[in-house]
């Protein structure tokens, strides 16, 4: 097995995705603290990170698996991109009445957009060079 990996900023997809996860936990708890929202649905970040972190600590810790733990990772990235589009649905109030919903969505598609970028482009990676 080759020690060539996919890195962004020095970091294998494992590592990334862990940060990605921790992100994701924080900024739910802290658009929650801040807006002063009733509503559980401003942790769906902190929900969506805390599976991703999950899994990623897996992929870590069980290196056999780490091919099923990635790919269950990169699903919960795509599941965060494709749920931002929600924004989409109000867009001549967008940042009005549901500011910080509107931001958490908008922050949800351009991390989770990337995020799943970097995921697949590591799959491509591994596949060219094995």
């Amino acid at each position: 097995m080759s020690n060539i990996e996919y890195k962004i900023l020095g970091k294998n997809m494992e590592a990334i995705s862990l940060y990605y996860g921790f992100f994701l936990i924080a900024w739910g708890v802290i658009v929650k603290i801040v807006s002063g929202s009733g509503s559980p649905t401003a942790l769906i970040p902190s929900f969506i990170g805390v599976l991703i972190s999950l899994f990623a600590i897996l992929a870590i810790k069980v290196p056999n698996k780490k091919k099923l733990f990635m790919h269950i990772v990169v699903t919960f990235g795509l599941l965060t991109f494709l749920g931002g589009f929600r924004v989409l649905s109000n867009l001549q109030d967008v940042f009005g009445e549901r500011f910080w919903a509107d931001l958490s969505q908008i922050m949800m598609v351009v991390t989770g957009g990337l995020f799943t970028y970097h995921c697949v482009q590591s799959f491509l990676f591994v596949r060219r060079n094995k």
